[in-house]
């Protein structure tokens, strides 16, 4: 079920939009409005919402990353079953993942990929003191938040440490897995060790350790092939730094940091000594330069069962791959089969047979290889006597070949070069290496006795980790044990747009994802019939190098036919409507106003349409006009302040008696006739009152600029007073 933005959850958090997506669940940008924040909510995808062990999973992410609080921990706030919704509320951190960072800038200054481990080391450290395991470390679980603190995010698959962590399967992403968890063993806290040893390692080279086609072939890399320098990538790596990642990717956890404290420690110690010999290396000896490296009783159980398991392999020979600083010496068996064949040839064992195979008596063990030594001795014995034998028959010309083809038969086993001179012992032909994979390449000129010496370079052409060039080239004779500088591709150096998968985000998400990534954005509008307006339809090219512009067509919907909007201002509005119905278009909204230029009826002003068009049927508003604004009259205006005693008109005993009385206006006009506007209402008064007259702003009612203010007794219609007025023109 995909939540649409705008959609609540427990009345509360607001979908504002999708962020991400994992194997088993969606994560959604949300707001709560209770506390006023953002969050993020990671959501069960709907097809694992009916199964019991998904749901179980999902719940128990949970609960181990809810009893962390830690700076370098992503925090979660709730768990929350909803009918089939089943979700987790978290901290919403606004950055980018490690993984994200890695891509952009290609690889990392030492000092900085230091300050990242310190905090991602620190977050891990902290679970581990609460007894989880995340066993899911990797660069794209780790998020830069804008002010560059690091935070340990999805908790998917950690367990606390329990019985049922040694039976649990391999889980966590290939890539960056622990050969204990590749194998099915007992993972621990060396086993997240061993992972950011890992992520490390890409921090500072650019690239993984392991790759392979498929996932079996990876993990098998993690099981048995030894780790290649991260200095022959990056000479620049400090010495330190390169220590602190070999330890951290030892394939025995027993030879790993024991916790991530004492990681953190030697990581800040790399800091300030770049080249210092801080770093206590593992107790085994290692073989190089042809040494004989003394084997432990814990490994040598492990060669027992080889042994005993493979009896048809091929002998297992060793050879020394000189790399950047250091030789470092690698095993392999049958290096040209599949892993189907290598797995039945009883390379890949059941943890179980593993621990049955572990019971067998050392002393027995340690018996059974000075036999096999033994007759490996005889066996070689036999092989010289046998080959020198045939050797003489060969030089004689009799016996096998006879006297006539002595000749022949000696020429097959001497090397000429294009003139036909024989080649000296010291010399050979240059194989052909082109288009190999890099080991491949690199075992045949080993088989041919000269030694590769490798650069990388980007590739549009040759996949990624593949022969692209090679110097001397084929054929050319060149001397044993010579340098043959071999160019390996780095693959593209572009982003393929494919794997954002823009084409599922809205047209501003994808602008935003895609100028994140340093690239820029051009948008062309075009009518489809079938993308609704404003989503994306296609964007080109697919692939683009970083600060190349990408083009977005964004759908117009459904081709519209269009009309010219005829020009009506000036127009009488009679005609205006005519002229609209000749064109398809329908009067909208019609107003009027006052003009002292357009004539009375015209129209003044049209909206409407845009660049002169709009859809055939569409609304085209306009304006009429009312002609000037009608003159205002001149205003005449005058005051009064007065008071009028009515006891002056009746004399003593004026208390007792009372008058009812009006105020008004009196004026004449120009022909004579008196006009009249009361100014204070009829009211009943004591005779000894004093009546107030008192008018700040009287106007004129005709405009002339005289008149008189009269005291009226209502009931025998006689002016009881009267006070003369001049009015004065307002302007």
């Amino acid at each position: 079920m995909i939540l649409r933005p705008g959609t609540y959850l427990q009345d509360r958090y607001e979908i504002l939009e999708q962020i991400g997506s994992g194997g088993m669940s969606v994560v959604y940008k949300a707001k709560c409005h209770k506390l006023n924040r953002l969050v993020a909510i990671k959501v069960l995808k709907e097809e694992f919402s009916s199964d019991e062990n998904f749901v179980g999973k999902f719940k128990m992410e949970a609960q181990a990353a809810a009893r962390l609080s830690h700076p370098n921990i992503v925090s979660v706030y709730d768990v929350i079953d909803e009918g089939k919704l089943h979700y987790i509320v978290m901290e919403l951190i606004e950055g980018v993942t490690l993984k994200a960072y890695i891509s952009k800038k290609g690889r990392l200054e030492a000092k900085e990929t230091i300050g990242i481990a310190i905090q991602v080391a620190q977050g891990i450290a902290a679970a581990h003191e609460q007894h989880i395991i995340h066993r899911d470390i990797k660069p794209q679980n780790m998020i830069i938040s804008r002010d560059g603190k690091v935070k340990v995010a999805d908790f998917g698959i950690a367990r606390g440490v329990t019985a049922q962590t040694m039976t649990s399967a391999a889980m966590g992403s290939v890539h960056y897995i622990s050969p204990e968890q590749a194998r099915g063993g007992y993972s621990d806290e060396r086993s997240d060790i061993y992972s950011l040893g890992i992520t490390m390692y890409e921090m500072v080279t650019g690239r993984l350790p392991f790759d392979g086609d498929t996932t079996v072939a990876i993990a098998l890399s993690h099981l048995e092939e030894a780790i290649v320098p991260p200095s022959a990538y990056n000479p620049e790596i400090p010495a330190s730094l390169e220590k602190i990642i070999l330890k951290c990717t030892l394939k025995k956890p027993e030879y790993r940091y024991v916790g991530a404290n004492s990681l953190i420690a030697d990581l800040r110690k790399a800091l300030v000594q770049p080249d210092g010999e801080f770093v206590q290396d593992a107790p085994a000896k290692k073989a190089l330069d042809g040494q004989t490296a003394q084997l432990s009783d814990l490994e040598l159980p492990p060669i027992s069962r080889r042994g005993k398991f493979a009896d048809h392999e091929e002998p297992v020979r060793e050879y020394v791959r000189e790399i950047g600083k250091e030789a470092a010496v690698t095993r392999y068996s049958e290096e040209r089969k599949k892993p189907s064949e290598r797995r039945k040839a009883g390379r890949v064992r059941d943890y179980d047979e593993e621990q049955e195979a572990d019971s067998v008596n050392p002393q027995i063990e340690r018996l059974l290889a000075a036999i096999g030594i033994v007759v490996a001795i005889i066996i070689v014995a036999v092989l010289i006597v046998v080959f020198t034998k045939l050797g003489g028959i060969f030089q004689s010309g009799s016996g096998l070949w006879g006297n006539e083809d002595s000749t022949e038969s000696e020429s097959m086993l001497v090397q000429t070069d294009a003139n036909g001179e024989t080649l000296k012992d010291t010399e050979i032909y240059m194989p052909d290496v082109m288009d190999l994979a890099e080991d491949l390449a690199e075992a045949k000129l080993k088989e041919n006795f000269l030694n590769m010496k490798a650069t990388y370079q980007t590739s549009e052409e040759v996949e990624k980790g593949y022969v692209m060039s090679q110097d001397p080239a084929q054929g050319t004779v060149v001397s044993k044990y010579s340098h043959v500088n071999v160019v390996i591709s780095l693959g593209s150096d572009k982003i393929d747009l494919t794997e954002l998968q823009i084409s599922t985000l809205s047209v501003t998400a994808a602008s935003r994802l895609l100028e994140d990534k340093g690239l820029a954005v051009q948008l062309i509008e075009e009518e489809n019939e079938t993308v609704p307006k404003g989503e994306l339809i296609r964007y080109e090219p697919e692939k683009a190098a970083a600060g190349s512009t990408i083009t977005m067509y964004v759908s117009l919907g459904p081709h519209v036919e269009m009309v010219q909007v005829p020009d009506l201002v000036g127009k009488p509005e009679e005609e205006a409507i005519a002229l609209l119905g000749e064109a398809g278009l329908v009067p909208g909204e019609t107003s009027s106003e006052n003009s002292e230029t357009v004539p009375k009826g015209n129209v003044i002003r049209q909206s409407g349409g845009e660049n002169g068009q709009i859809e055939a049927g569409g609304k085209i508003s306009y304006v009429i006009s009312s002609g000037p604004a009608a003159k205002k009259p001149q205003r005449y205006v005058a005051s009064i302040n007065d008071t009028y005693d009515l006891s002056n008109l009746i004399g003593p005993g004026a208390g007792g008696a009372s008058f009812t009385v009006m105020i008004r206006l009196h004026q004449v006009d120009a022909d004579g006739t008196p006009v009249y506007r009361t100014l204070t209402e009829p009211k009943t008064i004591s005779g000894a009152t004093l009546l107030p007259i008192n008018y700040t702003s009287i106007e004129s009612i005709n405009g002339s600029d005289q008149g008189e203010v009269e005291v009226v007794d209502v009931e025998s219609g006689a002016v009881l007073k009267s006070y003369p007025l001049t009015f004065f023109r307002m302007d």
